[in-house]
């Protein structure tokens, strides 16, 4: 996310502090998505299975649950594709059905 300044009713430039002291990490290579008129539900997970061509379930570890105010959801669509755009600009197009 950008740390620039943002813009106050006042017309002042205000600065966002971003504290990381309580931060943790995860790592997840599955994402789901569901949503209400309240909030929008992002589930984060790492898949388990070792061949998913394989018959059988496939097997995913939940780590991680997110819930977004619709405004805030909207706002990470709008950073979340500019950074995926510049990133396909530089290292190729993602094709998500492969």
């Amino acid at each position: 996310m950008s740390d620039a300044g943002h813009e106050a009713k006042g017309g002042e430039a205000r600065q966002i502090a971003w504290r990381e002291d309580a931060m943790a990490t995860h790592f997840a290579n599955v994402v789901n998505v569901q949503g209400t008129r309240e909030q929008v539900d992002l589930f984060f997970g790492t898949n388990r299975t070792w061949n998913v061509s394989m018959p059988g379930d496939v097997v995913v570890d939940l780590s991680n649950r997110i819930i977004l105010t619709p405004l805030a959801a909207k706002r990470l669509h709008a950073v979340l594709g500019g950074v995926l755009s510049e990133y396909e600009s530089r290292h190729g197009r993602l094709d998500v059905e492969a």
